[in-house]
């Protein structure tokens, strides 16, 4: 009869400790449900991070090269030498053609015939360049507002972001791509130098920095992802 009271009374013990843990066991597997999804993301970003993007193609960056260098020998024809906003806008439109040439495709592919993984990894390479593309943005308008002398300044900055951007995307790029964004980097820095004594809004400034950057990316995207 003691004996199992005894039983009685350490089976009630025991029912209600494990009563009293199974919301730490709970908790506890949720834990390791919200680490092991943390380290599922980080080995897919991992390995994204190793295959190169093959989005950007040879053809619309040497298209946009070859944009950049028609819009250079138009400018006379276009711009007059003492409207810096006409300047300002010229290019502006420029950019806004050969953004169009070079993405349209990317766009449409992204929408009709990528699949959920190629469309995140598009996704994240877009991101890298994009605060790039914001920033010009945003100097642009700064530099319109402020007057000719900020504006003589913007063929430098385009440049120089135009570079940073492509750095920033690096990762996710062939390797030779570094290059092109020191040539941008290079190119940005003389247009500034110029800026002072307004050469840098000389229209070959941008035809030639623009024109042979992005022709050298063309030959680079070639090289590394489609001969």
């Amino acid at each position: 009869m003691e004996w199992r009271q005894f039983c009685r009374e350490n089976y009630l013990t025991l029912q209600s400790e494990c009563a009293n843990m199974a919301p730490f066991h709970r908790e506890s597997e949720l834990m390791d449900l919200r680490q092991a999804l943390r380290q599922i993301s980080e080995i897919h970003s991992h390995v994204s991070r190793g295959e190169v993007y093959r989005g950007y193609r040879a053809v619309p960056a040497a298209l946009a090269g070859a944009i950049a260098v028609l819009a250079a020998a138009g400018q006379p024809w276009i711009v007059q030498a003492a409207a810096p906003r006409t300047f300002v806008a010229y290019w502006v439109a420029i950019a806004a053609l050969t953004a169009a040439a070079g993405g349209g495709r990317n766009l449409y592919n992204y929408l009709f015939y990528e699949d959920p993984q190629d469309r995140r990894r598009t996704r994240t390479v877009v991101g890298q360049f994009a605060p790039s593309l914001v920033a010009g943005a945003l100097a642009t308008a700064a530099a319109a507002a402020a007057g000719d002398t900020a504006i003589a300044l913007l063929p430098g900055l385009w440049t120089l972001l135009f570079g940073m951007g492509i750095f920033a995307s690096r990762p996710y790029l062939p390797r030779l791509t570094g290059f092109v964004a020191l040539f941008y980097f290079a190119a940005g820095a003389l247009l500034l130098g110029l800026a002072r004594s307004g050469a840098s809004l000389n229209p070959w400034g941008m035809g030639l920095s623009f024109g042979l950057g992005e022709t050298f990316m063309g030959i680079v995207l070639y090289w590394s992802l489609e001969r």
